[in-house]
């Protein structure tokens, strides 16, 4: 950290402030030594100031946000197996739903360590819903949805080895699933469009089996276009390209 001497710490602070061309508002200072004038010039000391610039909102919520991600990754490893303590005898879809249920809230917690997180399990007809209830949804759905999507990849995978009846898995937090939906939709139109006008393939960010799906409906009335999906899960991805 820049580190600024002078005959006060008035001026050592102007001088690192100047130097570094931010204000005083904009940095976070620290007087190390104040300045001494000393006995017939002995013992004199210059002021010593430290000073570096404050880091903004939003470059310190990207760094968190960076770091969560990374614990997004790191859970995706450690689970990736899942727990060893998993029951390997025959049990029925209700206790296998139930165990997903705990296991989620296992999981949601460990991200948010401290924060009070619930799951509430609601089936539907196609679907089995896991509605994640908290404070701070935003760690838990992440920056585009990244750590939902994570969630959700697990949860399917939980259900999958656990249930020998395959089921649709949807994990929400707040109506983050109902927004994206609307944004899907927006964006399946507008990359129909420019497919169609370039004659040329695009391929979408990775996304979960049931987004894909929710594109796939959108644009299966399309004469322009057609859709397929490549890659493995869960880094799978839509590729939208002209019809032959």
């Amino acid at each position: 950290m820049p580190i600024f001497t002078a005959s006060t710490s008035t001026i050592a602070i102007e001088d690192g402030l100047r130097s570094l061309g931010i204000s005083k508002d904009e940095a976070t200072i620290t007087i190390l030594q104040e300045a001494k004038k000393g006995i017939f010039g002995l013992g004199k000391k210059e002021a010593k100031v430290q000073i570096e610039r404050k880091q903004s909102f939003e470059s310190q919520k990207e760094v968190e946000l960076v770091e969560h991600e990374v614990l997004v990754e790191n859970l995706l490893d450690e689970n990736s197996e899942l727990p060893t303590v998993l029951s390997t005898e025959p049990v029925t879809e209700e206790s296998a739903l139930e165990e997903l249920r705990v296991y989620l809230e296992t999981i949601a917690r460990q991200l948010i360590s401290t924060e009070l997180v619930t799951v509430e399990l609601v089936q539907k007809k196609e679907i089995v819903l896991y509605q994640i209830n908290t404070s701070k949804q935003g760690l838990l759905i992440g920056k585009h949805g990244k750590t939902l999507n994570a969630l959700q990849y697990l949860a399917q995978v939980f259900l999958h080895r656990k249930w020998k009846e395959k089921r649709s898995i949807v994990v929400n937090v707040g109506d983050y699933r109902e927004k994206r939906q609307e944004i899907l939709e927006r964006l399946a139109e507008k990359t129909a469009q420019k497919v169609t006008q370039t004659k040329r393939p695009i391929f979408l960010e990775p996304m979960p089996a049931f987004e894909r799906k929710q594109i796939h409906a959108v644009l299966s009335k399309n004469g322009n276009v057609q859709t397929h999906s490549e890659g493995d899960e869960p880094y799978r991805y839509l590729v939208i390209e002209p019809k032959a």
